[in-house]
């Protein structure tokens, strides 16, 4: 399985994408790496996983957690951020800060990415 695949397909969003970032292919070892740079940046007081593809991460995140800090929301993908945005008000965490793997697009404030590809929607390349 490719981390980077070339296909059409819809995402939760229910858009069409000419790509496919497939999380499942990332090993155990992969969300472990992951999960320690995350914990780098600072403190959080709880984790949660956007279902299906944050809770991997959330759980190789929970060794982290120091009960200090605001709540940490993790998904893999980021395409509208609107799970993130849901999660957020579901779980009652006004503070929380969230973070994702991918994201498809610049993100909300409170969100942060470790890899950012919203360059791929722009024409800056085009001459």
């Amino acid at each position: 399985m490719n981390l980077f695949q070339r296909k059409d397909f819809v995402m939760h969003s229910g858009d069409i994408a000419h790509y496919k970032i497939e999380c499942d292919a990332l090993t155990d070892e992969d969300l472990e790496t992951l999960a320690w740079l995350i914990a780098q940046k600072g403190k959080f007081s709880d984790v949660y996983g956007i279902p299906k593809g944050g809770s991997r991460l959330a759980l190789a995140l929970e060794k982290y957690v120091s009960f200090e800090g605001p709540p940490l929301i993790v998904d893999d993908v980021l395409t509208t951020g609107n799970s993130m945005e849901e999660a957020k008000v579901k779980l009652h965490w006004s503070n929380a800060i969230g973070v994702v793997i991918f994201a498809r697009k610049s993100c909300p404030g409170w969100i942060k990415p470790i890899f950012e590809m919203h360059w791929m929607n722009t024409s800056d390349m085009e001459q």
